[in-house]
């Protein structure tokens, strides 16, 4: 080895200096090259791929023996966790935890799964969760996925929470809520259908009112609910900061305006 090599480019190109390179037919520690698995390499790897993230998210609100399938094959999936939208980011373990689904928490918690102030509260661990609270003052007000409080987690957890719950309703600040006043059907109508911001099909976006709530969706993703800020303005669930606003022309919302916090996108309604 050149002894001019410097340590620090010594470990920046050390696998390219003792290993053989990762494409064609790379070979083995013996020297032979590696069997075939057949499966094709997805283009995310060595990065998860996301379909498979979401779904063990998805999964892991309720259904134990699908996420098993799931994390007994590949156990740093454990550590799943998806952004739902806006930076709504949520994991296995947040999931289990705000549904109070305490054998799913459990689990992913066995399996490597990172425990939080959210989990700990659902599980009940008043000693974690005033060590949380006394180590930062205020950490009770932080917001869980979705934007669900830490009290909620808290009462999600049952029986076995009810201390937490308790000292959480003494601590005080524990479940903040937005307050977001409800809108008329007039005022639904008047913001609700699809808005453009190109010509492809899915650089579209749909500001859906069914049920009497308003919900931002991008096509072929999950429906966001839409808190209501002030006249023509919104938040999206789990994103507080964010806002999306509505330009109005006449009785009907011409263009739609998202600021994270500055503007980010602009869609004119179709």
């Amino acid at each position: 080895m050149n002894r001019s090599l410097s340590r620090r480019s010594f470990f920046l190109t050390g696998c390219a200096l003792i290993s053989p390179r990762l494409s064609g037919r790379a070979l083995t520690a013996s020297g032979e090259a590696p069997v075939s698995t057949g499966n094709a390499v997805p283009a995310t790897f060595p990065t998860q791929d996301p379909d498979v993230v979401r779904e063990v998210v998805r999964v892991a609100h309720f259904d134990l023996k699908r996420l098993k399938e799931f994390v007994d094959a590949r156990p740093t999936l454990a550590r799943a966790a998806w952004d739902w939208g806006f930076g709504d980011w949520e994991s296995a373990l947040g999931a289990a935890s705000h549904t109070g689904n305490r054998e799913i928490a459990e689990y992913l918690i066995r399996n490597g799964a990172r425990p939080t102030l959210f989990s700990a509260a659902m599980l009940g661990q008043l000693d974690v969760v005033t060590s949380f609270v006394a180590a930062a003052p205020g950490v009770q007000r932080i917001l869980g996925p979705h934007g669900i409080t830490l009290m909620a987690h808290a009462k999600a957890g049952g029986g076995a929470a009810r201390a937490v719950v308790a000292y959480l309703e003494k601590v005080g600040d524990a479940d903040p809520r937005i307050d977001s006043p409800s809108l008329t059907d007039a005022e639904i109508e008047t913001l609700a259908g699809t808005y453009s911001f190109g010509p492809g099909p899915t650089e579209q976006i749909v500001i859906d009112g069914a049920k009497g709530q308003l919900a931002f969706m991008r096509a072929n993703a999950i429906k966001r609910g839409l808190a209501h800020r002030g006249p023509g303005e919104f938040s999206p669930a789990g994103a507080p900061q964010v806002r999306i606003k509505f330009v109005l022309e006449g009785q009907r919302a011409a263009r739609v305006d998202i600021f994270d916090p500055d503007l980010v996108l602009s869609a004119q309604r179709i």
